[in-house]
């Protein structure tokens, strides 16, 4: 089977490559804006008819799209979300390799739901920030292109490799700077959210069922189990071996040392929880990675971080 991986530099796509790369019945080919990509590409800038000409030349079977931006303005946001993926799915239209589409989307694009509630597929979608709004638009890019297409909408990932700049990149960045100028305190904002945390290696083994199944339209990628933010800095201080009290300010009593880390920015609202059972059902996929796990491999990056 060979397979086109875009976005393959990214957070999401590194852990997809090495899943197909494991797979000796896959040929990957990897394309992306970074130089380790095998061709490069830009596609917010990108035209249709010169993805398409590569197409017809590498002839793949499954595209996988993790490209993308996670932050920025709004016009980026649309520019490397929404137009990018607008570019995919005209190209696969004009080509003639007649290849399936697996597409990367995100729990953003539902936006805030219940506390206590499970967010099935056919939740009607109100993302809450410009990010949600990107990526929502993108998904019905997908859904209604006529390809064979399947939007596996990620929840919260988590593991090895997590972004410095992401919520729990900071996190554990700002437990790693109380622990090595010997602060007495770590200070942290928004630990009442829950989310439903995946571990991106997970995340590459639903795009790989993903791709070798027959399954269209949306499919949730998460645990069935939202976790408190304050839980997760519990565990991730037990990962370092810190024993100090984690204050959480209030607006009508701040810290004097000044603001603690923002909340998770992502328009979701207090409780997002994914209800997973389409992806057991369709995909035959499950989660099998511990959370304790997912987080003992970010502070293990974090704690090397200079």
């Amino acid at each position: 089977m060979r397979v086109l991986l875009i976005g393959a530099n990214g957070y999401l796509g590194r852990h997809v490559a090495d899943r197909l790369l494991a797979d000796p019945a896959v040929q990957l080919t990897a394309l992306g804006r970074g130089d380790d990509a095998d061709v490069r590409f830009d596609l917010s800038t990108g035209s249709p008819g010169a993805l398409t000409r590569f197409l017809d030349a590498v002839h793949p079977g499954v595209v996988v799209n993790c490209a993308g931006a996670t932050r920025g303005g709004a016009r980026e946001l649309i520019r490397h979300n929404t137009v990018a993926t607008a570019t995919v799915c005209e190209s696969l239209r004009r080509s003639g390799c007649g290849a399936r589409l697996v597409h990367l989307g995100c729990a953003a694009e539902y936006g805030p739901s219940p506390a206590g509630s499970s967010t099935g597929e056919d939740a009607v979608p109100r993302p809450g920030s410009p990010y949600g709004v990107s990526k929502l638009a993108a998904s019905e890019l997908v859904l209604g292109s006529g390809l064979d297409a399947i939007v596996l909408r990620v929840f919260s990932p988590v593991g090895p490799g997590t972004p410095a700049g992401s919520p729990l990149g900071r996190l554990a960045d700002a437990l790693r700077r109380v622990m090595q100028q010997g602060e007495g305190e770590l200070r942290l904002a928004g630990l009442g959210l829950q989310r439903d945390f995946v571990d991106v290696r997970d995340v590459a083994r639903a795009v790989h069922a993903a791709a070798l199944s027959a399954a269209q339209g949306v499919v949730n990628i998460g645990t069935g189990q939202a976790v408190r933010l304050r839980e997760v800095v519990s565990v991730l201080a037990r990962a370092a071996g810190y024993g100090g009290p984690v204050h959480e300010p209030d607006e009508t009593h701040p810290h004097p040392a000044g603001p603690p880390a923002p909340p998770y920015p992502d328009g979701c609202g207090p409780w997002q929880q994914a209800d997973v059972r389409s992806a057991r059902d369709r995909l035959g996929w499950r989660p099998r990675i511990g959370l304790e796990e997912s987080l003992a491999d970010i502070w293990m990056e974090a704690a090397c971080r200079v």
